[in-house]
């Protein structure tokens, strides 16, 4: 039986997960998950066990700004949204967690959208 992509992406995820929390440091962690029709953004305490902030292309300001949720467009104001939230409290060191989806595309645009506004990973 031939392996799904799917399947691959969460692989990816459990061998990266293992070595964001060898190397965390007490940082917050910045997860990023997409689907084809939006891109979700959050930042996850210490623990793991709460999520402090979060940014989605599905919430009321997101769907104003954003016509389309899937797109280069979604990511840059969904890297830009999570890192003002950051700031507004004092969260300015995080780890970058990309849930194993490769790092290129949206998931880049975001990445790179959230260290212009203020985010250090």
């Amino acid at each position: 039986m031939a392996v799904t992509t799917k399947e691959l992406r969460i692989k990816r995820k459990i061998r990266q997960r293992f070595k964001i929390n060898k190397t965390i440091d007490g940082r917050y962690r910045l997860v990023v998950n997409r689907t084809n029709n939006h891109i979700y953004a959050q930042i996850i305490d210490k623990n793991g066990k709460k999520t402090i902030l979060e940014a989605s292309t599905l919430s009321k300001e997101g769907k104003a700004v954003v016509k389309n949720g899937g797109n280069k467009d979604a990511a840059v104001y969904v890297g830009k949204t999570i890192a003002e939230k950051a700031k507004a409290k004092d969260i300015k060191d995080v780890v970058f967690d990309r849930s194993g989806f490769l790092y290129h595309g949206r998931v880049k645009i975001l990445a790179d959208s959230a260290r212009e506004n203020g985010l250090n990973f």
